[in-house]
């Protein structure tokens, strides 16, 4: 709440806030709708007026009232016909839900209170943004003792223009204070107290109140100032509606947090903490976009990791000093945690509004202090409600390339050459080796004895015996026979029961070296999912590996397994029929049932089963993934376009 610190005089109360702060945004509406006031000043010229006022009738529908400065004309660029004689300039007001001084307006229409838009009319404004502390701090800390925080770090204006500014709002708040009893006044953090010392220090008849001595100034400043006070004509402004993709530029808040506390707002639920509790919505929404454009080769995103996520980007914002994270550190910690796509989502996801522009205005498209104007032409804008300053930060994503280069990509497909990515290889083959070992580990456990304590522990102290036969006093111990034979042969069921319309793409591939496997696999069509020139991915429904590789007949058209049904069984039949020793490693999420144990029993063969859930889910789901490669060519730059979910 307002306390005496930020009075000036008996009648005006000052509100000093970060312009674009969703946080301040509710401070004042808290503030307002807590005090009585007669009048509401804001630090905007009063030729905006009209237009930002209507601007604030439609929301929650975003809008940019712009205001277009005099040319400036640059005579050494005449004679070069590469260069333009004029640059164009314009200063705008975004007309954002989160920013303090439309969020101020916005109650003010609402409750039919008196405006005032006081600042000075000017034909070349100067934007000066500031760094200040985060403003979540308001959560706990009451806005003066923030303002009084600050004050160390606000610097003295310097600029004429500034100064010039300061000394019209200050009499121009005299003037309301003669008409008002009770005037709010909501502007910057970094103007208040100037405006403050400016006001006290107009002479006037009233005793009681507190008087001070301007600061005496160069007389070449105090020059400029007179010039600055005299006011210029100024063009019109323009009501336009925001160009695509120039929210990111334009709102103080991501436009996805802008877009919840609109939503709260209508809903009449609570939007006290939605600057932290909006990222939890935000990546929610970002995995509901994430595994609608994947699909099934998305990665599952879990509680966990969305906890480690969270951590993650609560450190990078502690680095940074902030207690809340910029766009920036939400995008690094989705990369490094989720994978390029998932930050790519994300990064789309924090951009989106849900409301739509009601109205058909001339667009206005802004980036960082640059602008494409309503007629077509490009010049800088600068924004009259600066907030903190913003600036390019480099974040190396692998994008998804477009659909018409996929489809051309696609076009040019041999499909007479096929291979596949070496580093995939040596992760599948590294995975089939942990699988074998978990297959004779449980070869073994079945072979294991249990005996009674003699002279040696064996293998260990059979604790389950030892006290089933507790009131013995005797001990047991166990052994483990060494292990006798191998495999040569895992077969992997990632999806059972397969249905065939999922993995139409069949094929045995032949070992390239002596350190792969001959596989047969089935998995989803590659061509459906073209990823780079010459590049495909699929991902695995099943497979079938046999070690040390050996040349076999094509799986999928060798007439001797036509007598099985499935995709499953026919993998298993091949399996039995090529394998030379007597037992085969299964992976699959469920044990063999008694149909695929008499399919082995007929060959000679006994099944292993490996349960799927013994391995991490989010390495089954990367190692489903498979590339193929267009040729052997292909491998030198396939690295630039595989990207991992």
């Amino acid at each position: 709440m307002l306390g005496e610190f930020l009075q000036i005089g008996d009648r005006i109360s000052v509100a000093p806030v970060i312009h674009g702060s969703g946080d301040f945004a509710i401070e004042i509406r808290r503030i307002m709708l807590s005090h009585k006031f007669d009048c509401l000043a804001v630090p905007l010229p009063p030729s905006f007026q009209t237009d930002v006022e209507a601007a604030v009738e439609r929301l929650p529908a975003i809008s940019v009232v712009i205001q277009e400065e005099p040319a400036e004309f640059n005579l050494n660029s005449l004679d070069d016909d590469s260069a333009e004689a004029a640059s164009r300039r314009a200063s705008f007001v975004p007309v954002d839900p989160c920013q303090p001084v439309i969020a101020a307006l916005r109650i003010a229409i609402q409750e039919r209170l008196p405006r005032a838009f006081i600042d000075l009319e000017t034909d070349h404004f100067e934007c000066r943004g500031q760094v200040f502390p985060d403003p979540y701090a308001l959560k706990r800390v009451s806005i003066d003792r923030f303002a009084a925080a600050t004050l160390p770090a606000v610097p003295r204006p310097a600029l004429p223009l500034h100064l010039a500014r300061i000394r019209t709002m200050a009499e121009r708040l005299r003037e309301l204070a003669q008409r008002f009893d009770r005037i709010l006044f909501v502007c910057s953090l970094s103007d208040w107290l100037w405006i403050r010392d400016e006001f006290l220090s107009i002479p006037t008849d009233d005793k009681s109140q507190d008087q001070t001595t301007r600061t005496p100034l160069p007389p070449d400043v105090e020059f400029q100032i007179t010039e600055h006070l005299t006011e210029p004509e100024v063009s019109e402004t323009q009501l336009c509606t925001p160009g695509e993709n120039s929210l990111m530029f334009l709102l103080g808040e991501l436009p996805f947090i802008t877009g919840l506390y609109e939503q709260a707002r209508a809903e009449l639920d609570s939007d006290e903490n939605l600057s932290v509790d909006g990222l939890k919505e935000l990546l929610l929404a970002a995995r509901e976009r994430y595994q609608l454009e994947l699909g099934l080769m998305a990665r599952k995103i879990t509680p966990k990791l969305g906890s480690v996520w969270l951590r993650y980007v609560r450190n990078l914002a502690l680095i940074e000093s902030r207690m809340t994270p910029d766009l920036y550190s939400l995008v690094v910690a989705a990369q490094q945690i989720f994978g390029d796509q998932f930050a790519i989502e994300l990064a789309e996801t924090a951009r989106t509004y849900p409301y739509e522009p009601e109205f058909s205005g001339p667009e206005f498209s802004l980036s960082v202090d640059r602008a494409r104007f309503p007629d077509g032409g490009i010049g800088q804008a600068v924004s009259r409600l600066p907030g903190p300053p913003v600036l390019w930060r480099t974040c190396e994503l692998n994008r998804k390339p477009p659909r018409i280069d996929r489809e051309r990509w696609k076009m040019a497909w041999n499909p007479f050459r096929q291979c596949s990515w070496p580093p995939e290889d040596v992760a599948i083959e590294k995975f089939r080796n942990h699988v074998k070992d978990a297959a004779l580990a449980i070869m073994g456990a079945d072979l294991a004895r249990t005996e009674k304590f003699s002279t040696s522990l064996k293998d260990g102290l059979d604790i389950r015996e030892t006290l089933r036969n507790w009131h013995t006093g005797d001990l047991y111990v166990r052994i483990f026979p060494p292990q006798i034979g191998t495999l040569d042969c895992v077969l992997m069921f990632f999806d059972s029961p397969a249905d065939p319309r999922d993995y139409p793409w069949r094929i045995t591939w032949m070992a390239e070296h002596h350190d792969e496997s001959t596989l047969a696999l089935f998995a989803s069509s590659f061509q459906d999912e073209i990823v780079g020139p010459g590049i495909g991915q699929a991902r695995y429904g099943g497979a079938m590996f046999l070690f040390p590789p050996r040349p076999i007949p094509e799986v999928w058209t060798d007439p001797r397994l036509d007598f099985v049904d499935t995709l499953e069984e026919r993998l298993l039949a091949a399996a039995c029929s090529h394998a030379e020793e007597k037992h085969i490693a299964v992976l699959s999420e469920a044990a063999p049932g008694a149909g695929w144990r008499r399919l082995a029993k007929r060959f000679g063969k006994k099944l292993v089963h490996v349960p799927l859930g013994r391995f991490s889910q989010e390495t089954i789901q990367q190692l489903r993934t498979v590339h193929v490669l267009n040729g052997h060519e292909v491998r030198s730059f396939a690295a630039h376009f595989i990207r991992k979910p």
